[in-house]
This record gives structure tokens, sequence and C-alpha cells, in this order.
């Protein structure tokens, strides 16, 4: 079957559907009504989401959970959450309760700048061309005073450029480096079209330059782009307690339950294949608010995961510690996150998700989303530590298990009350409801 088509993009929604059905369904009728199922009734909503991205041809739907009783310091927060995975947002909540009860979470956005390149080659004497940078580099701020003007308003821009020589690592590599603070806004937008002007200027300038013979004078633009490295974007989330103040129902000795956790962090700080699954665990906190609020998490992902591997190896993002018979847990964090602009403006279930924050600044939810995803870390390792993981889990995966069945409601009940008492397994699962329906 040939399956290429040219021109795709430019066919309507209803075509680019049929054509979608008929090449690759065997029942391309009930393709087209699956498809379709999930459009929005309200036709302004569903253009709205049709306009978002390229070639729509429906939505993609995901939960919103609520995790509250998260305290963060002193104030109480209800974090929606939008996640696929079960038992996340169960585990959130009950974590953000357990330490609500222990004085709730401490955070400090320690700071909030962002990054920018741009990427040259430069073929001639390095000390001419720090010379050169020094000389123009107002040049780049008034350049760019038309697209900064607005965010100088808000007590943003440009704040600070400098030129650095890479050619250690690659052959003429040069770059400019910039700093900048977007104050509520993600930035993207304004740090790219900035850079982009850099870039203009430098060549423009080089040109001009008495000092630079005609080889120099030929600076290559390779790329203009920020970075989704923030690192001197940084918030710091912990919780501490008196290790006595640990005990509950599933940790009868809490000083042995104290130190096996951080036995288990320093696991996960020293061996990378933990880390990784550690760190993951993490990141179904962070993602799932990132999501919910209309923020970019693949960028917030690549530049946490980077931190991660700061220094030489992947490690965990969190530590704790015992000292003076108390127990203290805390992880810093690289976050880049707007509460305007973008998403956040245009999505109405976004729009719902920042009101229930009660319209956080960006900094505000760079701390509500680390303390989500501390709080997500801490419930992961306390059933690791205790009762292992997948006795919860597996009891929240119980909900799929019997929906992939299409159980009635009398079977969903004897199944519920059976596995009440009963180790949970997809295989436990089959064989009890193959059982029922003999």
């Amino acid at each position: 079957m040939k399956n290429n088509i040219n021109g795709f993009s430019k066919l309507s929604k209803e075509k680019k559907i049929d054509w979608i059905a008929e090449t690759y369904f065997a029942q391309p009728e009930k393709a087209v009504q699956l498809i379709k199922s999930y459009w929005n009734a309200d036709a302004k909503l569903q253009q709205l989401h049709d306009d978002f991205i390229e070639n729509t041809i429906t939505n993609f739907y995901l939960p919103l959970g609520i995790a509250p009783n998260f305290l963060i310091n002193g104030k109480y927060y209800t974090v929606p959450m939008t996640i696929e995975e079960s038992s996340v947002v169960a585990a959130a909540a009950k974590s953000a309760k357990y330490w609500s009860e222990r004085g709730g979470f401490k955070t400090t956005v320690l700071n909030s700048e962002k990054i920018g390149q741009v990427h040259f080659t430069y073929n001639g004497d390095a000390t001419k061309l720090k010379a050169f940078f020094t000389k123009i580099k107002n040049k780049f701020y008034e350049d760019t005073n038309h697209t900064t003007a607005n965010m100088q308003k808000r007590g943003g821009g440009i704040v600070d450029i400098v030129l650095k020589d890479k050619t250690a690592l690659l052959d003429n590599y040069f770059q400019l480096h910039a700093t900048f603070q977007t104050k509520d806004s993600m930035g993207a937008n304004f740090i790219n079209s900035c850079l982009e002007q850099f870039a203009k200027t430098l060549k423009r300038e080089a040109l001009a330059h008495a000092e630079f013979n005609a080889e120099e004078k030929n600076i290559d633009i390779i790329m203009s782009i920020l970075s989704n490295y923030v690192t001197n974007c940084i918030v710091r989330v912990e919780v501490s307690c008196p290790v006595e103040q640990l005990s509950e129902k599933n940790i009868p000795n809490p000083k042995d339950f104290a130190e096996k956790m951080v036995k288990a962090i320093r696991i996960a700080e020293v061996e990378p294949y933990r880390a990784v699954t550690h760190n993951k665990g993490i990141m179904n906190g962070i993602d799932a608010v990132v999501l919910a609020t209309g923020n970019d998490f693949r960028a917030v992902e690549a530049g946490i995961h980077a931190y991660a591997s700061k220094d030489g190896q992947y490690t965990s993002l969190s530590h704790a510690k015992i000292e003076n018979d108390t127990f203290s847990y805390w992880m810093e964090i690289p976050l880049a996150l707007g509460t305007v602009g973008g998403l956040t403006s245009l999505h109405p279930m976004v729009k719902l998700a920042l009101e229930m924050l009660e319209n956080p600044s960006s900094t505000e939810l760079m701390q509500i989303v680390a303390a989500t995803g501390l709080a997500q870390n801490f419930a992961a390792l306390r059933s690791l530590t205790t009762t292992g993981i997948q006795e919860g889990h597996m009891k929240m995966h119980l909900g799929n298990i019997i929906n992939q069945f299409n159980a009635t409601p009398n079977e969903r009940t004897l199944i519920e009350n059976h596995f009440e008492k009963n180790p949970v397994s997809h295989a436990a699962v089959v064989a009890f409801i193959e059982n029922l329906r003999k």
C-alpha cells in the first residue's frame, strides 16, 4: 500500500481524517467515528484547540487530578496535576497531607535568570575579537530597545552579555552568552528575538570594524537560540521534622525509617541506574503540574536531567540527612516557568488551573512545582522502604484492569472487594474475572 501523500497540510480537516481512516484502518468508518467523538461540542473551543498545532484531527485527553493540602511557606495550595499514570496524584496528595502536619514545605527561589546564546565562528586573532566585543557591547542593548522596552517596564530585560571563547572545544567557535530576566513569562520568544538581533548586530559591526582583516570580518553565525539548561533559575524545596515525628501507621520505628530513607537516597546519589528511576519519580510530580499550567514540560525535563549530571555523573536530585535528631529532605532544581503568555492565556483548562492556584507569579509557580516533585519523591521512597512500591500502585491500577474487561457494576464491586484482601496483579485479576464469568 502506498502511504506517502503530497499536500497533506493543505487538505481540510475532514479530508485529512478520511485519508488516515482509509489508509490505515480495516474499518474506516469506526476510525472516523472514534476520532470525531473526541471533538469538543463547542465549535469555537474546538477551533481554539485546532489552532494550537498543525495538522490537527482531534483532541487527545489526559486526566486533570487534584492534590490538596500542600502547605508551602505557610500557605495552603490545591495543586492541579495532568498525568495518565495511576497512583501519582494519590501519592502526592498523601505526601502533602503528611508534611502539612509536620511544618509543610519550605521553598526559596535562589535565582530566576534565563540564558540564550549566539553561536558563531571567527577565524582570526581572539584578542582582537575580545577588544571588538568590548567596544560594541552597548550596540546589542541599543539595537534591541524596541524588543526589550515592555519587558523593562515589568522589571525584566537583558541582564548581561559576555563573549565566550570555545576554541578549545571546537575550532574557531565562539559565542555570545546572554542572561535575561523575563519576570512572569517563560520568555522564549522574547529571548530568541533578542538573540537574532544580536547576531545581526555582530555581523554588521564586524564588517565595519577597521581593525579586522577581510577574513576576520567574515564572522559566520551558526545559530541563535535560548538554552533550556537554566542553571541561573534555581528553586530549593525542603521538608524537615524531628525524627520521632516521622511515625505513622506504616512507620512504627521512625528512627529506622529515617536511616533507611537516607540510605536509599545515598544509593541514588552514587548509582546512575537507580538515580534515573529515582528522578523519574520526581518528574512524575513536576511534569504533571507543568502540563496542567500550560508550560513546556519537555524543556523542564531536559534542563533538570542535565542538572542531575552537572558534576560529571547522573545522580539524585533529592538529598536527605539526619542531624541533631532531625530528619531533613531537600532538593534544588532548575525551573523556567511562565504564568503569562502562550497557552496560559489561551487554554481554558490552563487558565482554570492557574486560578485554582490563585494566579501565582512565575517564581511562586516554581516553588509549587518543586514542592510537588519532592512530595512525589518522598511518597515513592516511603513505599519502597516500607511496604514496597507495587502494593499501592497495583491497587490504584486495579481500576484500569477492570475497565479493560468492561466489567459490569456488580462485577466491579466483587472484584474490588476480593482484592481488598488479596495481592493485585494483572494475571490474578484476569483469573478472577474469568472465574466470575464461568
